[in-house]
């Protein structure tokens, strides 16, 4: 079962599980076609009373990934129990088991059960590169929780800061299952490492556990967490939406027009503009031109396309409206993009 409560005290009972939804044919391809890069880094050793606050979400995704402003955290809790906050908002509970998300990295308080004054990461932390995987210790003495940290770094829209598809801050419980069995690998990976040497640089030896964690708990929170008014995950929900940014999505480069579209997805145009600018807040042209950029980012990553290739892939016949409009989109020409990102 899935967990998204605030501040619910186990020893009182669980609550009713919410109801479990299958995420649309939409969300699950979204979901396949993640690609996402990061590793297990550190583990703690929390002793009551204890609390700290994580530096910013940009230093810490430059210091995790230099060059980059931010990262998907999370951390498993191995035993015990604690809470997490975002901005100065709700606490959220997690227990053993439980694995708590960050998707944009944002700054974050945690803490444990006992009162304890706020203390920076910092006053307790090394910077990297660490030559051993790192175990954070802070804390009175008191009772233990362990939580096993990680990183992962994705450009899929999914984790755009600005389309806010998630909340800024979760916490799942994974059923017995695949889901609880990758929990239990994470902890024991990072278990094993401890005290061994990590490669040059101070990075964890590579290991897709985080990234499956990740996509097995995105798909357990969707499943079960409260239908969106607005947004990509309630527009890829909604019935008028759906079809049409399907159609995009399968055909990025068709010269799709507002009309085309809304026939093609058997609504009227005038409903199909106002449900794009209502849930998602841009009309469907601009919707796809954002898409396209999405596309061909990932073309110019991970294929040898040229950049002319890639401009006619998603509806470009000319390579300069291409370039200007990736360059407005990514802050760089195509070319100067690739030779820094390819992977």
């Amino acid at each position: 079962m899935a967990r998204t409560d605030v501040e619910n005290d186990r020893s009182t009972g669980e609550p009713d599980p919410a109801p479990t939804r299958r995420p649309s044919a939409a969300l699950n391809a979204a979901l396949e076609r993640l690609r996402l890069q990061g590793a297990v880094f550190l583990r703690a050793e929390y002793r009551e009373p204890w609390a700290y606050e994580s530096m910013s979400g940009p230093v810490t995704a430059d210091l995790l990934r230099p060059g980059e402003s931010r990262v998907v955290l999370f951390h498993v809790v191995a035993s015990g129990r604690c809470w997490v906050t975002v901005g100065g908002g709700e606490r959220h509970w997690a227990a053993e088991g439980d694995v708590i998300v960050l998707p944009y990295g944002d700054q974050h308080r945690m803490g444990g059960t006992a009162d304890a004054e706020v203390v920076p990461i910092q006053t307790f932390m090394s910077p990297p590169p660490w030559a051993e995987m790192p175990v954070l210790r802070h804390g009175a003495g008191g009772s233990l929780t362990g939580v096993v940290c990680g990183y992962l770094h994705s450009d899929d829209p999914l984790f755009d800061p600005g389309l806010r598809v998630f909340p800024p801050i979760f916490v799942v419980r994974p059923p017995a299952g695949p889901a609880a069995d990758w929990v239990r690998a994470n902890i024991a990976y990072a278990l094993a490492q401890t005290g061994a040497g990590l490669l040059d640089g101070g990075v964890a030896p590579a290991t897709r556990l985080p990234e499956m964690l990740l996509v097995e708990v995105l798909r357990l929170h969707l499943a079960t967490a409260p239908v969106a008014q607005r947004g990509w995950i309630a527009a890829l929900r909604d019935p008028v939406l759906a079809p049409a940014m399907a159609l995009l999505h399968g055909e990025p480069g068709r010269k799709w027009t507002v009309p085309d579209l809304a026939q093609a997805a058997a609504v009227s145009r005038s409903l199909l503009d106002a449900r794009f600018r209502d849930v998602l807040g841009r009309s469907p042209i601009r919707y796809l031109t954002e898409w396209r950029m999405h596309v061909a980012r990932d073309l110019l990553a991970t294929t040898d396309l040229s950049v002319v290739g890639v401009a006619r892939r998603v509806g470009y016949d000319a390579e300069e409206a291409f370039s200007r409009a990736f360059k407005r989109h990514h802050g760089s020409a195509p070319g100067a993009w690739r030779a820094s990102h390819h992977l």
